[in-house]
């Protein structure tokens, strides 16, 4: 069983819990991790980019100017992609950018990354982690205690935490995510992850 530090809201040690082997004691797998963190910011690609053609740019009916006389190349219209205001050559258009992932990878790789994590010491389950109502401050303190040096921190709680969600927004860098919602990205990301104690089984159950 892995060994994972436990401390409570003000940073004071609580001790250890004892944790999956599967999911916070995996082998590291660099080209799985790769692979699945590029698929999933794939997926968050909208692809909405779109340049004009030539049919599509407005104008263009009749000659820019007349044939011979003023020294320069005979031009048939201004929607030539060389001429200015004149339509793209091969430019981007509306296109899917998502790349399956099989729910196995996605799994192991944040397997992987917990794991990487818990052996680093930038991982620690969160005794008593509540929040009684949307207060910034509460975080705050929270994390100037338990995550003082972190870059970026993810928050992993059991379930929907409305409270703790509206608390951290107003926090830059910091990320709150459900047990059943965070993934391989999320843990990347962040330098420091807190995971609330009461969502350790449940990422065990998921994982597992």
């Amino acid at each position: 069983m892995a060994s994972l530090k436990v401390i409570n809201m003000d940073g004071a040690d609580q001790g250890v819990a004892q944790a999956s082997d599967a999911v916070f004691a995996a082998e590291a797998n660099e080209v799985l991790v790769h692979d699945v963190a590029v698929g999933l910011m794939a997926c968050q690609r909208q692809g909405t980019h779109k340049t004009k053609v030539r049919h599509e740019v407005s104008g263009g009916g009749i000659k820019p100017f007349r044939q011979k006389g003023t020294g320069r190349a005979r031009q048939g219209s201004s929607r030539e992609p060389h001429m200015k205001g004149g339509g793209t050559v091969f430019g981007p258009v509306p296109r899917d950018y998502r790349q399956y992932i099989t729910p196995r990878a996605k799994r192991q790789a944040l397997c992987c990354l917990l794991s990487d994590r818990a052996r680093g010491e930038r991982l620690s389950v969160v005794r008593g982690l509540a929040v009684g109502a949307p207060k910034t401050k509460v975080v705050a303190q929270m994390l100037e205690k338990a995550a003082p040096d972190a870059r970026r921190t993810l928050i992993v709680t059991a379930d929907h935490a409305p409270n703790v969600l509206l608390s951290s927004r107003n926090i830059p860098a910091v990320t709150v995510r459900t047990a059943a919602d965070v993934n391989a990205l999320d843990v990347l990301n962040a330098s420091r992850v807190l995971v609330q104690e009461e969502a350790l089984a449940k990422l065990e159950e998921r994982l597992s």
